[in-house]
């Protein structure tokens, strides 16, 4: 699939340029798609370097909680964010 705007939510905006913006994403997508080079294009003009993206996603219905951050916005607005850290999915109770 694409990106869609309506899954995301801005966290905190930094207002002086020091910190990163922080995002969260929501999406059906798996994130061996949302971490592609590309899928957030779109919304180019309002990433920067830095800034931090927790994505929701999906692999076969389960739910995958994966934290990227931009690496690089090229001049032609192609936006690369890492593959990310998935958070652990452990319920030992």
């Amino acid at each position: 699939m694409a990106f869609s705007s309506t899954g995301l939510a801005t966290i905190g905006a930094s207002k002086k340029g020091n910190a990163p913006s922080m995002y969260s994403y929501s999406t059906t997508d798996a994130i061996a798609d949302v971490n592609t080079a590309g899928y957030f294009n779109s919304i180019h003009d309002t990433l920067a370097v830095g800034d931090i993206i927790f994505c929701r996603t999906s692999t076969g219905g389960t739910q995958v909680l994966t934290i990227v951050y931009v690496l690089t916005i090229s001049a032609a607005g192609v936006v690369d964010v890492n593959d990310g850290t998935t958070l652990a999915n452990t319920d030992s109770d």
